[in-house]
């Protein structure tokens, strides 16, 4: 039997399934009237040393019973009891992963191929058509990625206070506008406008707002679903370069975008709109205990540095990875068979980090990630050509879950509270130095030939030094 001690201490801990707590305040079983969002937690304090208690497992916003887990042995324990009311954030409701993973990770494979994955097969002919260099195409997709760094941010906080389904589907309305502008541009400036409505896009329709989207609704339990959407949208450029070919060869390359353009409205927006609404609330203190104090700017910093690192290195290797292998010593075909080890070495990696590695802590699957570009760059300057698969598959592998890492990370070393403004600072550095990755690593190439893999070798191991000073928490 519990007894209510007069004097007792009145503490708030946590307790129960963590995928529950936190996110919504529940009356007790027996004073179901109750709805005050506050938490009622019952500890025992222990008077003889000889007896034992069990955990309790419900919460009151009131002073009403306490079931306990078990029985109370013997006597001479008293319960402490407190209320508190925290503050109120909007949440979205804890759902079936399954379901969840599989309509965000379609939605952001057709909106991977319709943007990131479109100026491989659409930038020479969009040059051709408006008399341009292919040059000033990639440039106005490099305007679109410094674009989308700078409304990331805003994407992340507005997700953290209302949940991501509104601002995903305003992402494929968004989309779909700037691929319908590029389709009726008829001069270089409205090319240029149509890119930049597309980065738009991006800032709130990719894989950050797809992290933070999940974060809202799982909390600290979101590894697997982040792992699961990247297992999806890991295919976008298997489905998007083929579709978008075969477009460009039956209609044109305008005609192109606006398939691209009529996917995003009726295939990507109403996926969208079956995620949760973020109608419910969740309750926690200003500080809450799961997520600890706010990171240091140290940590912050070399976060942004490590998540730069892995995407200068990543899209330097998409741009000019055959030209690499073959300065190397590899022949065309092998370089070119190389790379198409890529991208199945990423979807492999993935799956290991959804299965053996989730065990392990983020932060340990992320720097033995981190390695493998560096060790893949010694290997190719060691054995030369002749190392080009096993260059291909570590770099794919390693790019695979540091892909993973760019949400699971911040959410494992800071927690979920301002998750999704904070991911969007973190990545913005990286969206820039992704723009100019594949100048830079071109002029490298041309300069030092197969030599310029130190480069990414050295960016790689400095990143890897980066996590090696983070710490877990």
């Amino acid at each position: 039997m519990l007894v209510r001690s007069p004097a007792a201490t009145l503490t708030a801990i946590p307790f129960g399934d963590p995928a529950v707590l936190g996110t919504a305040a529940r009356p007790c079983r027996l004073c179901v009237g109750c709805a005050t969002p506050s938490m009622f937690v019952g500890t025992l304090a222990r008077q003889q040393p000889s007896r034992s208690t069990s955990r309790v497992v419900d919460q009151s916003s009131c002073f009403g019973p306490v079931v306990l887990d078990g029985l109370i042995r013997g006597s001479g324990f008293t319960a402490s009891l407190r209320t508190e009311k925290p503050s109120m954030i909007p949440r979205l409701t804890p759902v079936r992963r399954g379901p969840t993973v599989a309509v965000l990770g379609t939605s952001l494979t057709v909106s991977w191929a319709s943007s990131y994955y479109l100026p491989a097969v659409l930038a020479v002919p969009m040059a051709e058509d408006l008399g341009l260099s292919p040059v000033w195409v990639f440039g106005a997709f490099s305007m679109a990625m410094m674009v989308s760094a700078m409304v990331g941010p805003w994407a992340g906080a507005r997700i953290d206070g209302a949940g991501g389904r509104g601002v995903l589907m305003l992402s494929n309305i968004v989309f779909a506008a700037g691929l319908m502008l590029l389709a009726a541009a008829p001069s270089p400036p409205i090319l240029f406008a149509g890119w930049a409505v597309i980065g738009l896009g991006m800032g709130i329709g990719l894989y950050e707002a797809g992290f933070a989207t999940l974060a809202g609704i799982y909390g600290k339990d979101a590894r697997g679903p982040i792992t699961g959407i990247t297992l999806i949208a890991g295919f976008a450029s298997t489905v998007g370069w083929p579709l978008s070919g075969l477009m460009l060869a039956t209609w044109g390359w305008r005609e192109a975008c606006i398939g691209w353009a009529l996917i995003q409205l009726f295939l990507a927006l109403p996926l969208n709109a079956c995620l949760p609404r973020a109608t419910r609330t969740m309750a926690r203190a200003s500080a809450p205990a799961d997520d600890g104090p706010p990171p240091s700017r140290l940590a912050l910093a070399l976060l942004a540095f490590v998540f730069a690192a892995t995407w200068f290195n990543s899209t330097a290797m998409a741009a000019h990875l055959p030209g690499l292998l073959q300065t190397a010593g590899a022949s065309t075909a092998v370089a070119l068979a190389a790379g198409a080890l890529i991208g199945p070495a990423q979807v492999a990696a993935r799956v290991l980090e959804f299965s053996l590695l989730r065990r392990c802590h983020p932060l340990a699957s992320t720097r033995l990630a981190a390695a493998a570009h560096p060790l893949a760059a010694v290997a190719l300057v060691t054995f030369g050509g002749a190392a080009s698969y096993a260059f291909a598959i570590l770099h794919g592998a390693g790019n695979g879950i540091l892909t993973i890492a760019k949400g699971t990370l911040p959410l494992a070393l800071f927690g979920t509270v301002g998750y999704g403004q904070r991911l969007g600072w973190l990545n913005a550095p990286a969206r820039i130095l992704q723009a100019a990755a594949p100048l830079i690593f071109g002029a490298a190439l041309s300069a030092w030939g197969s030599s310029a893999i130190w480069l990414t070798a050295g960016i790689g191991t400095a990143s890897m030094l980066a996590l090696v000073v983070l710490r877990r928490s």
